[in-house]
């Protein structure tokens, strides 16, 4: 068989909750039928956490912060890679795009009532690993073309 370039994708999404401990949470055109953390796809060229905040400010209207990785997640049947943040909110009020978001709000969710609000169970996972991380994943951005420079870095460290 010839080698062939491969055609994944990446999306990217983060778990931001407010000082009651509520996740915000949304329901998209698509996906209807169960609640989702906010994110997208990942542009050509777009560090990870640049585009969890485009994606999360552009569905919500919610300006954040990431803080780092929950979880690194593959559907191999879309063969899509998904990249879990935590963040912190930084500002804004919840304005979504109704072309493509049915409702975005903040729920009060936890293991006992996940399956109300989340149907979907890879959605589900990913809530609940963003939600019980005790340790935040690093992320670094670099460009190395002349020379090494790093773009961003979340987790650990400077």
């Amino acid at each position: 068989m010839e080698y062939q370039l491969p055609k994944q994708c990446i999306s990217v999404s983060a778990l931001v909750t407010n000082e009651l401990g509520e996740a915000l949470l949304l329901k998209t055109h698509g996906r209807s039928d169960t609640w989702e953390m906010p994110g997208g796809n990942v542009e050509l060229g777009e560090p990870l956490d640049q585009a969890v905040c485009r994606e999360f400010l552009e569905e919500t209207g919610i300006v954040i912060k990431p803080i780092g990785i929950t979880g690194v997640y593959m559907n191999t049947t879309k063969q899509v890679l998904s990249v879990c943040f935590r963040a912190q909110y930084i500002s804004g009020e919840i304005k979504i795009q109704e072309d493509e978001i049915l409702e975005a709000r903040y729920i009060k969710i936890d293991e006992s009532n996940i399956g109300e609000y989340v149907t979907r169970p890879q959605q589900r996972s990913r809530l609940l690993d963003a939600m019980n991380a005790k340790c935040l994943v690093p992320f670094e951005a670099w460009e190395t073309n002349p020379d090494y420079k790093l773009l961003h870095r979340l987790g650990v460290g400077p």
